[in-house]
């Protein structure tokens, strides 16, 4: 994987523009370590940084093909995981290949098919194509969004890129947020509208579509969406298709030129990707790594929640002497975890949610030192239906995101003038309102099956692009790939329309997942209690975050202290608010603390 960038204008001649080119590129270095590429025309200007994953020698970026006196040229950011049967479809119709990347078949797919060649790719990818035949800019995204992709018009200029930095380095692009944006960091954080990217007129293309750019103007495609219909299947026929698909995907994101490892929690989704994983690297004669994040002290310190019922690393052991991995244990201690908390709000451009994102980021920089590419499981509790939201009357009935009903005390901190310019319960509830108006409901269904299936839309169209983009940013950060092979489109279309009676069959959440796995996993492991991504309990993390928030309150310069109410966050840091402590101070002190990170260090101008 890699980091893109662009620069399209139709008025001005960017034949000279390598300074600013370059700054754009560089802004993302940490996600292309190994190379670097620019390459400029009157109107176009495509930059690329390079992560070799595949085909080392032949697939340098950005990549052109002329056709007579015209160049058509690419610049992208992912992985094309049936590009092999694309290559031979398209040598069929007589294309001719130089190299064996990825990136090629690409490109030839879309000199086949133009616009439509995003209907033939199974992949995660995020790519700008310039056609100076017809003057045109193409922007095209993956299914799901795993991969990012950033615009921004300003006047007869468009700019995109795979991170807000790429465009926040250009010199036509200021680091302003609005009322909008602000409402969206305190009334949805940190999830985000599709195609919001807080920044004022900065904007995000959205998971499953393209849009293309003349001097006409801009159009935006969808070309994938979730379509409802009934399940014709019997539950074993459902356990097999599942199956197959996920054999199928997992063989196919193995697929590498540099290491390929597997990230293990002991839970159900990485344990059955490890499994199956382990089962291909066997068929070879190898052995899979493992990795796994552990907390000093944790087993004195853990504390069961909501989220979380047990401790992972007992089950993480279970599962690699199983599969027969060589296991690697991270363990992370508070310290490191305050030390680099705002390391990932740099990463994201963007507040995120502090130590979930912090111990993410030291994980994959430790991973590092030995692969490049690793499979985690996102996405499996969002199609599977395997959230504690799903199986909770409360919240299959909240009229705003479920994730939301545990966050009541997210606007209680802020200024009273601040909330009445922002108004967050109306904002929520009219964000909530537009999702629902999305849902392709299926005629016929009852009450309950409408509200589980709102759900699943709100969770893989709402909470999966948060998720995707945690995972991206931290560990591309450390020049580091992850493969999500429960985001292969072909599941997710599946899933969509398994009743949730079945995907919860033998009264458990992700039963059919868990048959699914039967001969890949023990089972005991197999129907081991659904237990979240670890938290640190560690006393000390809070103390020392608590200390750093008192500090962000004590200067009169902390560009936060307009936007909340000083004296509630002060009770809340000092542990004498009666209402908030423990988690419920930990999420709000972290949060805080990263957004006041970002207004000071990226010099944020509020306009309202």
């Amino acid at each position: 994987m890699c980091g893109i960038a662009g620069w399209i204008d139709w008025s001005k001649d960017l034949s000279n523009e390598q300074e600013t080119l370059k700054k754009m590129t560089d802004a993302i270095i940490h996600r292309g370590p190994d190379a670097e590429g620019h390459w400029f025309s009157k109107r176009a200007a495509l930059g690329h940084r390079r992560l070799i994953v595949i085909d080392p020698e032949g697939g340098l970026q950005p990549m052109l093909y002329k056709d007579g006196n015209d160049t058509i040229g690419i610049t992208f950011n992912g992985e094309i995981y049936n590009y092999q049967e694309l290559r031979k479809e398209l040598e069929e119709k007589g294309h001719e290949f130089q190299t064996k990347s990825d990136t090629e078949v690409l490109l030839h797919a879309y000199l086949e098919w133009q616009e439509d060649c995003v209907q033939h790719l199974n992949g995660i990818f995020a790519f700008g194509i310039w056609d100076e035949r017809f003057g045109k800019l193409m922007l095209g995204r993956d299914h799901l969004g795993v991969k990012p992709l950033f615009f921004a018009q300003r006047g007869s200029a468009i700019l995109f890129g795979s991170e807000l930095k790429v465009l926040l380095s250009h010199p036509l692009v200021d680091a302003e947020v609005d009322k909008e944006g602000l409402s969206e960091i305190f009334c949805l954080g940190p999830t985000r509208t599709p195609g919001h990217a807080i920044f004022k007129d900065i904007h995000e293309v959205r998971a499953g579509h393209y849009m293309t750019f003349t001097t006409n103007g801009s159009n935006t495609t969808q070309y994938w969406k979730l379509e409802s219909k009934n399940h014709i299947d019997d539950i074993d026929t459902t356990v097999e298709t599942i199956r197959s698909i996920l054999q199928d995907t997992v063989k196919r994101q193995l697929i590498a030129d540099r290491p390929v490892v597997s990230m293990l929690s002991g839970g159900l989704d990485s344990s059955g990707l490890t499994g199956l994983a382990g089962n291909e690297f066997g068929n070879k004669g190898e052995r899979l790594h493992t990795y796994s994040l552990n907390f000093i002290n944790d087993e004195k310190d853990f504390e069961q929640d909501f989220l979380r019922f047990d401790r992972d690393e007992p089950w993480v052991k279970r599962v690699a002497e199983y599969v027969g991995t060589k296991h690697h244990s991270i363990e992370l201690g508070s310290e490191s975890l305050i030390e680099y908390l705002l390391t990932p709000m740099r990463a994201r451009d963007l507040p995120g949610v502090g130590e979930l994102e912090t111990s993410l980021y030291l994980l994959f920089k430790e991973m590092k030192k030995d692969a490049t590419v690793a499979l985690s499981g996102e996405s499996a509790d969002e199609v599977f239906s395997g959230y504690p939201w799903f199986h909770q009357e409360k919240f299959l009935d909240a009229e705003i995101f479920p994730w939301s009903v545990n966050l009541w005390y997210s606007t209680e901190i802020l200024s009273d003038d601040f909330k009445a310019k922002i108004s967050p319960e109306k904002y929520q509830k009219q964000k909530f309102e537009d999702a629902v108006a999305e849902v392709p409901f299926l005629e016929g269904e009852s009450d309950l099956q409408r509200k589980q299936r709102q759900m699943s839309y709100m969770f893989i169209t709402r909470f999966l692009p948060f998720m995707l983009e945690r995972k991206d940013r931290t560990s591309m950060m450390n020049g580091f790939e992850v493969r999500v092979p429960f985001c292969d489109y072909r599941l997710v279309e599946y899933l969509w329309n398994v009743p949730f009676e079945m995907k919860s069959i033998d009264n458990i959440e992700k039963g059919i997942l868990r048959r699914a796995f039967e001969n890949v996993l023990p089972e005991d492991v197999r129907y081991r209690k659904k237990s979240a991504y670890p938290s640190t309990k560690d006393a000390s993390y809070l103390q020392g975050i608590s200390d750093w928030m008192l500090h962000v309150l004590n200067d009169p310069e902390s560009p936060i202290l307009p936007l909340i109410n000083v004296e509630r966050v002060r009770a809340i840091a000092e542990g004498k608010d009666e209402v908030i402590s423990g988690n419920d101070a930990r999420g709000i002190i972290d949060y805080l603390l990263q957004v006041n990170g970002w207004l000071q260090e990226y010099n944020i101008k509020l306009v309202w």
